[in-house]
């Protein structure tokens, strides 16, 4: 810590810092202070501390070592039972079952679980494309990728129709009514919204 109280001294500073040094005030105040430096093994280079990082960020609900078999329409995995001192069991759920407690873990829309700031912002988003493309980070195509709906993508990658009737497997699902998740439903307005469509 001397060392770096030294460099605070007009004497040390880099040519064109002159008359940026701190106050001697408060240069004695941080030599009278009793400095504690507490230093650790650096990590070995920045894929470990990303790695480190996002064990913690992106963490999901349930990691796959944890799965033990997916099987007959159901899954079976490792938890922790902690009233029972903390002993490693095994539980077995419907594969609907486990499906809708893992989505008890998505953020609603709007929420998000990392905010980021400065040049990573939404602010930035167009110059820090443009510096990724200069640096050969991404490469320049011009297009625009099209987002997909949490419907086409089911189709695509599980083979499920959300539209399809889950009785019949051949009618098609449709929107009557809907409302806000944090409120009640307008019951006037959804027997109106029934009532015309069964007359329809």
């Amino acid at each position: 810590m001397q060392c770096f109280l030294q460099l605070l001294k007009t004497e040390n500073l880099p040519a064109g810092q002159a008359g940026k040094t701190i106050e001697t005030s408060l240069r004695e105040t941080l030599y009278n202070k009793s400095w504690v430096v507490y230093a650790k093994q650096p990590f070995g280079g920045p894929e470990q501390v990303i790695g480190y990082l996002g064990r913690y960020t992106h963490k999901v609900a349930i990691s796959n070592h944890r799965i033990v078999a997916v099987e007959n329409d159901e899954v079976r995995f490792r938890y922790k039972d902690y009233a029972d001192g903390s002993r490693q069991k095994i539980m077995t759920l419907q594969a609907t079952e486990f499906l809708r407690r893992f989505c008890l873990h998505i953020l609603p829309q709007g929420f998000r679980k990392i905010r980021y700031y400065g040049f990573l912002s939404n602010a930035h988003s167009c110059l820090l494309q443009m510096q990724q493309c200069q640096m050969g980070v991404i490469a320049q195509t011009g297009k625009e990728v099209k987002k997909l709906s949490w419907k086409q993508i089911a189709k695509d990658k599980l083979n499920y129709d959300a539209e399809k009737c889950p009785c019949c497997k051949e009618g098609k699902m449709v929107t009557l009514f809907h409302f806000k998740a944090n409120a009640p439903p307008d019951i006037e307005l959804l027997k109106a919204v029934i009532k015309s469509k069964i007359t329809l």
